[in-house]
């Protein structure tokens, strides 16, 4: 079954940190870029990051440079968003997402809340 499942959101504080996953199942996932993207209630998507598929290119929306950093584990089939000194904005649902064969896969989600 082709699938992204996304696990690691939950409750923290202000300034504390998570660490977000993205496991892949029934396609190549080290030959896929990879994105984080985020919603927050009320609000559209928003792109977090992205990952080439071999790791050595990453880039970042403005709102989260310098705090977030996206990875990958290829014999894992896994990717990564390691998120530090968050904020209340950061708040949201996190999916990651991939393009494969023209189709737009995405994950169910994980929901993060940055409160005290």
């Amino acid at each position: 079954q082709v699938q992204l499942v996304e696990s690691g959101g939950g409750l923290v504080q202000p300034g504390g940190s998570l660490r977000l996953s993205c496991a892949a199942s029934g396609f190549s996932f080290s030959t896929q870029t990879i994105n984080w993207v985020r919603q927050a209630p009320g609000k559209g998507p928003e792109w977090v990051s992205t990952i080439s598929w071999v790791g050595d290119r990453t880039t970042y929306a403005d709102s989260v440079k310098g705090r977030f950093t996206i990875s990958r584990d290829n014999v894992k089939r896994t990717a990564f968003l390691q998120m530090n000194s968050l904020k209340s904005e950061d708040t949201a649902l996190y999916y990651c997402d991939t393009v494969f064969r023209g189709v737009r896969l995405r994950g169910q989600g994980t929901q993060v809340t940055v409160s005290l």
